[in-house]
Order: structure tokens, then C-alpha cells, then sequence
């Protein structure tokens, strides 16, 4: 992987961004309509190519049990690390959470693209088991830091709630559900649902999951906001260099450490060096957290991560 492969990872997604934040400054798109796009590409989109990809997907030669380890582990240190620096880092409650969910969510958009670029369809596989491991463990973190910590009240069933109807959640358990099937019901006689069936099924999910990442980058750029000054440039800088710096700095170690290799390596390195996710925006504005600190701090990591990235994927593949 050189420079050149790196750049056609990269620059396609940079320009889609750019695009998105035009379309909605200039392109006369509307608040109520990147709200419904939006809405679409995270409850359907994302989803559909989620289940069809990981359904389809050979992890035979993939170090499957080692990936799990190094994005759940790499997790669970910058969840760690964000909450000990706490005070240091915000001024309140919920500042703290847009903190945390600048730390440790990513963009699973922008993740996809570039394994997409770098490694094909198996690197769409390796992505998506990536989200697999990581959107569970983000999302119940980051669901719990909001409950106790942002301005709404969410107590006991409205947390699991929260957690369990997560459409990336339940179309990941969905997908590793129809992968640890698939071979054994090959040896099985018909079922009740015609093969035609499931086959139209297949692609129609499949066209589906073809949108997500176009569309999910457009709408990456349109939730981009201008950072605010004043009493946010700490939380922000705590939350960007936790996100782009430590969080990837851990993972190689880790990678390392465990002795993961080939793609499996690099894949887990990129999703570990991303910028925060734009979702994270909409789950601070629904569950109480501080809204305007949180589209600032996606807004200033997507800009850095742009160069950060490159440096995170050459360093992962010397490991690999």
C-alpha cells in the first residue's frame, strides 16, 4: 500500500464530504431534508449493507477472534481514559458526554469507503465486522454516558431500549447471524422459503447497501458545522487528540501485541484512527447532551483526520 493507493482512498471521500457541506450551504437543501436523508441512510441503508455483507463474508482466513480483541480492547481503554480526564476536559455534565462520544464513536461511512478502496470486497467484510464489533460497544457506552451525565432523564428500560433497537446493532447480530448459518443450511433439504425468494431478497438488500456510502458521506458534510471558541477549545482539543492520537497509538500497540496481520490489521487500524461519527450529533441532541459542542467537535476532527489517517494506515501496514 503506497501513497498513491492511499490518496484514492482518501480523496474520493474528502471530495464527497465537501460536496455534502456545499449541497447544504449553497445547494438550497434544507434542515427538514438532510434530517430525512439522514434518517434513511442509518435506519435502511447502513443496515441493508450490513446484513448482506457480513452474510456473505469469508472470515475463514481472517483473524477474526484477534480483530475482536484489538477494537473492543482499544474501546474500552479510551473509554477509560476519557472518564478519568473528565474534569479536565469539560465544564459540565453534558459537555462531558460530546466529549466521550467525540473519543470513542467513528465514522462508519467514511470506514467504509476506504477499506472498500483498499482491499476490495474483502475489505468491505472486514469493515463490516469491524462496525459489528465496535457499534454495540459504542452505543451502550455512549447511551449510558448520556443517561447519567446529558440533561434527559433515560433510566433503566429506556436505556436497553435505546440500545437494543439500534438499527446498526440489530443489522450486525442480523448479518453474523445468516454467516454462522449459511453453511450449514446448505446441506439441508428446501425450507419453506423458496431459494427465488430469498435470492430477490439478497439483491434487492444489496442495491440498498450500493447507497449507503455515497449518501452517507453527502450527509457526513452537511452536518458539519463551524467550531465555537471560548470554553469549548479544551473539550474539543481533549476529544480530538483521544480520538486521532491515543485511541490509534493504542490499537498499535495492541495489533503488536496480539500479532494481527494482513488486512485484518490495517482495517482495525483505520477504524480506530477515524473522526467521531455525524450520528453522534443527532444521539446528543435526542438524549441530552450538548448538541452545539458535539457537531464542533465532529466538525474539527473530520478537517484533522484527513491527515492523521494516512499516517495511522501506513504504520498499520509495516505491522501487516
Amino acid at each position: 500500500m503506497d501513497l498513491t493507493t492511499i490518496a484514492s482512498a482518501l480523496v474520493p471521500t474528502a471530495l464527497l464530504i465537501g460536496f455534502g457541506a456545499a449541497l447544504r450551504r449553497l445547494g438550497g437543501f434544507g434542515e427538514p431534508f438532510w434530517t430525512g436523508v439522514e434518517g434513511l441512510t442509518y435506519n435502511f441503508l447502513l443496515p441493508a449493507l450490513f446484513i448482506v455483507t457480513l452474510a456473505r463474508a469469508d472470515f475463514g482466513s481472517v483473524q477474526v477472534g484477534l480483530m475482536a480483541l484489538v477494537l473492543a480492547a482499544t474501546t474500552l481503554v479510551g473509554a477509560s481514559v476519557t472518564t478519568l480526564l473528565r474534569r479536565v476536559a469539560s465544564h459540565d455534565g453534558p459537555a462531558f458526554t460530546s466529549v466521550f462520544q467525540g473519543a470513542i464513536r467513528f465514522n462508519n461511512y467514511v470506514g467504509l469507503v476506504i477499506a472498500s478502496a483498499l482491499f476490495g470486497q474483502q475489505g468491505v467484510a472486514l469493515a463490516a465486522f469491524a462496525n459489528a464489533v465496535l457499534v454495540p460497544i459504542v452505543n451502550v457506552l455512549s447511551t449510558f454516558v448520556l443517561a447519567k451525565h446529558g440533561h434527559a432523564e433515560m433510566r433503566g428500560l429506556r436505556v436497553l431500549k435505546a440500545i437494543a433497537t439500534n438499527p446498526l446493532v440489530v443489522s450486525c447480530l442480523i448479518g453474523l447471524g445468516l454467516n454462522l448459518l449459511r453453511e450449514p443450511t446448505a446441506a439441508l433439504p428446501a425450507g419453506p422459503v423458496p431459494a427465488a425468494v430469498l435470492g430477490v431478497a439478497a439483491s434487492t438488500l444489496s442495491i440498498l447497501g450500493q447507497a449507503a456510502l455515497p449518501i452517507g458521506l453527502l450527509c457526513v458534510g452537511s452536518g458539519l458545522q463551524r467550531p465555537e471558541g471560548g470554553r469549548q477549545a479544551r473539550s474539543i482539543t481533549v476529544s480530538t487528540v483521544l480520538r486521532l492520537l491515543v485511541m490509534p497509538a493504542t490499537a498499535l500497540a495492541l495489533v503488536h501485541l496480539t500479532g494481527l496481520r494482513g488486512d485484518a490489521a490495517v482495517v482495525s487500524l483505520v477504524f480506530l484512527s477515524l473522526p467521531t461519527a455525524s450520528s453522534a450529533y443527532v444521539l446528543a441532541r435526542r438524549l441530552g447532551g450538548d448538541a452545539p459542542l458535539m457537531a464542533s467537535i465532529t466538525a474539527v476532527q473530520t478537517g484533522i483526520a484527513l491527515l492523521t489517517v494516512p499516517v495511522w494506515m501506513l504504520l498499520g501496514q509495516a505491522y501487516a
